[in-house]
């Protein structure tokens, strides 16, 4: 089994900054990626930023430039640095980890969430 813990939300004025954190502990072999997803009210869960073991990294277009995302490999840790942040970016915030707990396959684990609100 692997637990997912979110950390690091809170309320910030628009033009701030947040840092998220997300640990992923238990039975885990690998790790194969990790992600930020963002969901509002009413609306589909969307793609915050991801980076793979290889360190790749991808950002949804509305983040670029503002937001960073980087993993520490060996504490199977990441971050997502938010800088400027803008009322839009007001969401629950999760983490996904997508990881081997065994030799054959991998599953997609996800975190109970954050809540980050931007004020205007």
């Amino acid at each position: 089994q692997v637990q997912v813990v979110e950390s690091g939300g809170g309320l910030v004025q628009a033009g701030g900054s947040l840092r998220l954190s997300c640990a992923a502990s238990g039975s885990i072999f690998r790790i194969v990626a990790m992600g930020w997803y963002r969901q509002v009210p009413g609306k589909q869960r969307e793609l915050v930023a991801t980076t793979n073991s290889g360190g790749a990294t991808d950002y949804a277009d509305s983040v670029k430039a503002r937001f960073t995302i980087s993993r520490d490999n060996a504490m199977n840790t990441m971050y997502l640095q938010m800088n400027s942040l803008k009322p839009e970016d007001t969401a629950v915030y999760y983490c996904s980890v997508r990881a081997y707990t065994n030799y054959v396959e991998w599953d997609e684990y996800w975190g109970q969430g954050t809540q980050v609100t931007v004020s205007s």
